[in-house]
């Protein structure tokens, strides 16, 4: 008998399936709102139809997200929906643990439009 080896997760399964960082990441982005609409929808009591009607969706789109069809929806559709489900939807953007970010360097405000016309006129 082997012994069974545990690794430690890096908090996204998708990345630790093997997708690329930037798939990775907007799978769980959209895994967490569909989520989200999920549970809503086992709370409201509604039927599959009303409850569309309300997501603003039909009623064969929405049996699609709660059979977790993920592929089948975009992050734009899914906040529409949620924030239709009545859901405030936020996003939060920090730098990855382990990942240096450089720092932006301040550059010089341009003029406004027609500012340097404006100065050669008056001069």
């Amino acid at each position: 008998m082997s012994a069974l080896t545990m690794t430690k997760g890096s908090g996204n399964v998708f990345a630790d399936l093997g997708f690329g960082p930037d798939e990775a990441q907007n799978l769980l982005l959209r895994s967490q709102a569909m989520m989200a609409v999920t549970n809503w929808y086992e709370a409201s009591g509604l039927t599959q139809a009303k409850a569309a009607k309300m997501l603003g969706i039909t009623q064969p789109r929405l049996n699609q997200l709660l059979k977790g069809k993920i592929n089948e929806f975009s992050l734009d559709a899914l906040v529409n929906m949620a924030t239709h489900a009545g859901m405030r939807v936020g996003l939060t953007i920090r730098p990855a643990p382990g990942v240096k970010v450089a720092r932006a360097t301040a550059r010089k405000k341009p003029a406004p439009h027609g500012a340097s016309i404006r100065k050669r006129q008056a001069a």
